[in-house]
């Protein structure tokens, strides 16, 4: 087997893992990995980017509360020790002993290839991958995980380029096939939400934007958004019901998860569309389908609803990777395209920080992007000093 390389390649990298004990204690830290050697069809990424996710947060801290958190070292020493609550542990049993890599997607240079012709092209190029494990500074994938980005765009710009864009595209393509005409978002100032609110407009589909500020509110109307619904507004739901009765939505993807957010938008659902589909009474509400999704857990807490939305309703969990498992790859390549093509544009990410692995491991870093807060995502440089 051969490999081409740019330059001389370090024989070592560091890498961020989690591990849960059997005993309730989270454990952060780095690890020293010897950097791979490319296989055939593989090539070694330097990354140089990769966004702090809250499904990676979720991986990361797993169920301990961080709030009891230990941290020790420094540098590439530095280690943090968190407790599980005993109520969680159930939860954690299959990841008991195991250094888990963390990481869904990130961006990078490639610094070496494998021998075969798909691999040897991709040398020197910056591309984004999803494949797991990207809080390394260096990360050995198939070539045909690669995603090549477009001239003059940076791996920062292509840190994002999966899971956001591909979620807009999915919730988008899920309210297509299940029949409904358009949809609600949640948290839907965030990166992702901001994303789909620009997707939305450019396609021409009703969404109705959730969010908890002001400022929030303000952010979206000056990307075009029309329909923002406030949650800290005393008229929240009477606007909710007005939006909802205006785009004809009937399915929400809620980011939240827990609380009674989900369950106040299908009742302002159900209030729309008695409003506007004159049907007579039936104790058993509308016969027009209403379809909550819960694809998020900023909110930990227990989902709680009031059945006040008739018998025709559904609340389940929903996942990209699930969604995207369901459709053929010549679909996955059009939405791979379409995010590249549009990449500075309707998928553009931003970011409040960027940090170094070292620094992802320090309390005021770890303080700031634990919160999961809108506007304050962090990105993670491996190869930042």
């Amino acid at each position: 087997m051969t490999q081409d390389t740019i330059g001389s390649q370090p024989g070592t990298g560091l890498a961020l893992r989690s591990l849960v004990t059997a005993q309730g204690q989270l454990e952060l830290s780095l690890i020293e990995l010897a950097t791979p050697a490319p296989a055939e069809d593989e090539v070694v990424l330097q990354v140089q980017a990769t966004p702090l996710n809250p499904s990676d947060l979720g991986l990361l801290f797993g169920a301990a509360d961080m709030r009891t958190a230990v941290f020790t070292g420094t540098g590439a020493q530095a280690k943090v020790t968190a407790q599980v609550p005993a109520g969680a542990m159930s939860s954690m049993t299959g990841r008991f002993g195991k250094s888990i890599p963390v990481g869904n997607e990130g961006a990078g240079i490639v610094v070496a290839a494998g021998d075969s012709s798909a691999a040897r092209a991709l040398l020197g190029k910056t591309v984004a991958v999803m494949g797991g494990g990207m809080y390394a500074q260096y990360r050995c994938v198939k070539a045909e995980q690669c995603l090549v980005l477009p001239d003059g765009a940076s791996a920062a710009d292509g840190a994002s380029c999966f899971i956001n864009p591909l979620t807009a595209l999915a919730m988008v393509e899920t309210m297509r096939l299940e029949g409904h005409k358009a949809l609600v978002h949640t948290a839907a100032a965030s990166n992702l939400g901001q994303m789909l609110n620009k997707l939305c407009i450019q396609d021409g589909i009703g969404l109705v934007s959730i969010v908890r500020k002001p400022e929030q509110e303000a952010l979206l109307r000056s990307q075009g958004a029309v329909h923002v619904c406030s949650t800290s507004s005393p008229h929240f739901m009477d606007d909710l019901t007005q939006a909802l009765a205006h785009t004809g939505a009937t399915l929400v993807f809620d980011a939240t998860g827990g609380g009674k957010l989900a369950g106040q938008v299908l009742h302002c659902m159900e209030a729309a569309l008695a409003s506007t589909h004159a049907q007579g009474y039936s104790r058993y509400g509308t016969s027009i389908h209403k379809q909550a999704y819960l694809y998020g857990t900023l909110d930990t807490s227990p989902t709680e609803f009031r059945r006040s939305f008739g018998m025709s309703w559904g609340m389940g969990g929903w996942l990209v990777f699930e969604y995207l498992k369901r459709v053929d790859a010549a679909a996955v390549r059009a939405m791979r395209q379409r995010v590249v093509s549009e990449l500075k544009t309707t998928f553009a990410s931003s970011y409040a920080k960027e940090i170094s692995l070292q620094d992802a491991l320090k309390p005021q870093e770890i303080a700031a992007y634990a919160r999961r807060a809108t506007g304050d995502k962090y990105l993670i440089n491996p190869s930042r000093p």
